[in-house]
């Protein structure tokens, strides 16, 4: 399986729950903040994401879309 996630930075709160639950640490804080001056999240390491979900189930505002893709080998 090949993840990827989509995160909703205008929303984001930068809580990092998200960052927390990851166990391939994809998601980093960002060095800015968005439209409303909160710090957000962001990914830094996409070719790691697995598609677990976890980062999207623990964000209590619902920013994080998660994708899975099966890959052929």
């Amino acid at each position: 399986m090949k993840g990827a996630i989509v995160v909703d930075t205008n929303r984001c709160k930068g809580c990092a729950l998200c960052i927390e639950a990851c166990p391939q640490q994809v998601i980093a804080m960002a060095k800015k903040v968005n439209v409303s001056g909160y710090p957000f999240v962001e990914v830094v390491k996409a070719e790691s994401c697995v598609g677990c979900a976890a980062c999207g189930i623990v964000c209590p505002d619902g920013c994080i879309t998660v994708y899975r893709k099966k890959v052929e080998e």
